[in-house]
């Protein structure tokens, strides 16, 4: 749930000036539980979209759900079970979806782990990398001929500030969980370096650099009404950091959490890339200068974002996992 006494600056001015009336869309959005996939959620309901809320069977999902619909009398709300850590609960999931709905018109990437231990999922794969990347690109995958029925599809995936650092590298996508690099010392995990960090910005280049190879390959394939758009939320205070803490990835009472904005405000760059009617394809909306928050700008994406190596390894490290993605 929502919980935090952080003033809301940016929420209303991005509703105002930067979403549209989404009646009769369909929005399937990960990781609506808490934190910026709930505001998310809740803001698109307001405005008249179908919602599908795709997160594992918990009682913070019941939870979840039970909020929303309070939080939002009118709103239409759908719940999907989708597991990202277990590939055959993505595909179940799809399943479900495609049972349902002839067409999507916004799949948001949004959910994520950070800093959690060196393990590996059922599949084999790193917890981060299954949970953040290669189970978004299944769905994206898997539900892109409903997103083509749309008039104006949208695709956002969710980055960070931790895309920035260092290139891509293939094993972070092989079926090498539990053997990348350990969880750090003590040391390093409280000052956000070491391999658990590693891991997590690997996660969050690969959602990014996802975005503009899905870009390329729908130039090259001349489809326009499909758009791909990046945000990311600044520091904002959620149920993200909780988690990681409990992992031992982090100091949930760090000194740098004093910079944080509410987990509403971190939503507003997916709000924005989702409702905005002038996105293009692309666009990067999130906290401009040091990114830590503020208002979710238009932002120009890093080289690190583009480059076309890190486009292929992301891409093909991906296909490798579950799949030819056919645009």
């Amino acid at each position: 749930m929502i919980t935090n006494t952080i003033e809301t600056l940016h929420l209303e001015t991005v509703l105002n000036n930067h979403a549209q009336d989404m009646t009769g869309k369909v929005v399937a959005i990960t990781g609506t539980t808490s934190g910026t996939g709930f505001v998310c959620a809740r803001e698109v309901a307001k405005k008249g979209a179908k919602v599908l809320l795709l997160n594992r069977q918990s009682e913070r999902a019941e939870q979840a759900l039970k909020q929303l619909q309070n939080e939002v009398p009118n709103g239409k709300f759908e719940a999907v079970t989708c597991d990202l850590q277990d590939f055959d609960s993505v595909r179940n999931a799809i399943d479900t979806i495609k049972a349902k709905h002839e067409v999507i018109d916004v799949l948001v990437n949004n959910a994520g782990v950070m800093a959690l231990e060196d393990k590996a999922t059922k599949d084999g794969y790193d917890v981060q990398m299954q949970t953040n990347v290669i189970s978004h690109f299944l769905l994206t995958k898997e539900l892109f001929p409903l997103l083509k029925k749309s008039p104006e599809a949208r695709v956002v995936n969710h980055s960070s500030m931790a895309r920035l650092g260092g290139p891509l590298v293939t094993e972070y996508f092989e079926k090498k969980g539990g053997d990348l690099g350990g969880d750090g010392t003590e040391e390093q995990n409280l000052s956000f370096q070491g391999p658990r960090w590693e891991r997590y910005h690997q996660t969050k280049l690969a959602n990014a650099t996802f975005t503009y190879g899905l870009k390329k390959k729908l130039e090259e394939a001349n489809i326009n009404h499909v758009i791909p758009l990046l945000a990311h939320p600044g520091l904002a205070k959620t149920q993200l950091q909780v988690t990681s803490a409990t992992a031992g990835g982090m100091d949930n009472k760090a000194e740098l959490m004093n910079m944080a904005q509410s987990a509403e405000d971190g939503a507003t760059g997916i709000i924005r890339a989702a409702m905005d009617p002038k996105a293009k394809p692309g666009d990067f909306f999130g906290p401009s200068g040091q990114g830590w928050k503020g208002f979710p700008e238009a932002l120009t994406p890093e080289e690190l974002l583009v480059d076309e190596a890190n486009l292929r390894t992301n891409w093909e490290g991906c296909e490798k996992a579950v799949g030819t993605f056919e645009v």
